[in-house]
């Protein structure tokens, strides 16, 4: 196969790209239960066929990468839409999950292991970004945002928080500039070849009971793809560029927050909205400014209100921000309450509708679909109040006292029985190891 010459002219040798144990490797980690695409070539079908696929597979893959060339079903998806809230008559209430062609899947992960790999030795993902990035999280993105803030407000400063929405943020991306970014990024031609082509002529149908025709997609990174989340990086990348106030993304899930203290402190941010608003237009996406809200934090706040072009900026006094709750108090009790009424209500659902209450069944069921509620990023808003804290804890006595045999004994002795820490003590050494983490990170550096 010949070379290929990027922007900075390496040659990029496609066949040394692909190899076949790379292909093996995404095919054993597949998983048979999932669906297959409009190609109908079921995953199990292929994991168990590794060994006689996996070769006409690097043959594809490295010829399709060399000459930018994709077969019609790797463009192709059937739509299944997910309820989320609201009208079920809405169709925007709907979260649409694409189901597509499993061997390009795969080509897909290798293409975004090509452009990961070149994102993270060139360092082009800026610090900003913690959505898809390695090592990054929802925890990650929290943390580093409010500490920062609670430190000015800890300082007698009053800070405003304006949380960002984009609209339709996936669909709306376009592809010219997608791809002229991505040439701005020094990736090479044949990459950036194979990521034009399979971006043009996508094509996607509705399947809910019957099927709808073929329809066309003009713009946008197609969700449910793999290669979706790694190029909508790239796209969003140069959104901080030029602000002064402190602004961090979960894709595209964005806030910016600054002092608001003084006048020219709330002039600063407003000046860094006026700049989103810039970037919205020159790259055609929009922000759904009902949507875009004010938290005001401090004693001394004055509640500015904020503009986005012509229009002002709705007040909030509580958040939902990566799934936490965060008030205008920085009081943790409503993502307590939130936390404990979800857990309650699935662990009721399994006390009504598992019939075996043995140690093996509702300890599994418990550690599967109860404790991730009651800790998912609790580094971040761990319960301070005593009140909270025990109202976090009724959770796992509730699930230790439905197990046949231990109703009568101690919560001390139930725990004791089951080999389970209490959850004040499991997040005692979560905090503990989150911290060992980071100083092994910084020795590093």
């Amino acid at each position: 196969m010949p070379n290929i010459v990027n922007a900075n002219g390496k040659g990029v040798g496609l066949a040394d790209k692909i190899k076949k144990e790379q292909v093996k490797n995404h095919l054993e980690k597949l998983d048979a239960c999932k669906s297959p695409g409009p190609d109908e070539m079921h995953p199990r079908i292929l994991k168990e066929l590794i060994q006689e696929v996996s070769e006409p597979l690097v043959i594809i893959f490295g010829k399709s990468w060399e000459t930018g060339e994709i077969p019609e079903d790797w463009k192709r998806a059937n739509i299944v839409p997910i309820y989320k809230k609201g009208n079920k008559n809405n169709p925007g209430n709907y979260r649409p999950v694409s189901l597509t062609s499993v061997p390009g899947k795969i080509m897909e992960r290798v293409i975004t292991e090509i452009i990961c790999k070149h994102l993270e030795g060139d360092k082009v993902i800026g610090n900003s970004q913690h959505g898809f990035v390695k090592n990054k999280t929802c925890q990650t993105n929290l943390i580093a945002f409010f500490d920062r803030i609670t430190s000015l407000v800890d300082k007698g400063e009053a800070v405003d928080v304006v949380y960002l929405d984009f609209s339709k943020a996936f669909d709306t991306v376009g592809h010219d500039i997608l791809i002229d970014k991505l040439g701005k990024y020094n990736l090479d031609g044949a990459t950036i070849r194979w990521v034009h082509n399979w971006l043009d002529n996508h094509t996607q149908r509705v399947i809910n009971g019957s099927q709808s025709c073929w329809k066309g997609i003009t713009s946008g990174v197609p969700q449910g793809f793999v290669l979706g989340p790694a190029l909508f990086n790239i796209f969003i990348n140069d959104l901080d560029i030029g602000i002064e106030s402190t602004l961090i993304k979960f894709a595209d899930d964005t806030k910016l927050g600054g002092i608001a203290t003084a006048l020219e402190d709330r002039v600063i941010i407003q000046n860094d909205l006026d700049k989103l608003e810039k970037w919205s237009e020159v790259n055609r996406m929009k922000f759904n400014k009902d949507k875009c809200k004010v938290l005001h934090l401090g004693r001394k706040n004055q509640f500015y209100t904020y503009k986005m072009g012509r229009d002002c900026l709705g007040r909030s006094t509580a958040e939902r921000d990566l799934g936490v709750i965060v008030d205008h108090k920085l009081n943790m009790s409503q993502q307590c309450d939130a936390v404990a009424k979800k857990a309650n209500m699935i662990l009721g659902c399994i006390n009504r509708c598992v019939v075996s209450k043995s140690q093996e069944v509702i300890l599994l069921l418990y550690s599967a679909l109860v404790r991730p509620q009651l800790e998912y990023c609790v580094q971040f808003w761990a319960p301070h109040f005593k009140k909270d804290v025990e109202k976090l804890e009724r959770v796992q006595r509730r699930a230790t006292r439905m197990i046949k045999g231990l109703e009568n004994m101690t919560y001390e002795g139930r725990l004791k029985e089951l080999g389970l820490f209490s959850l004040k003590k499991r997040r005692l050494r979560g905090d503990m190891i989150a911290v060992f983490r980071y100083l092994k990170g910084c020795h590093k550096e």
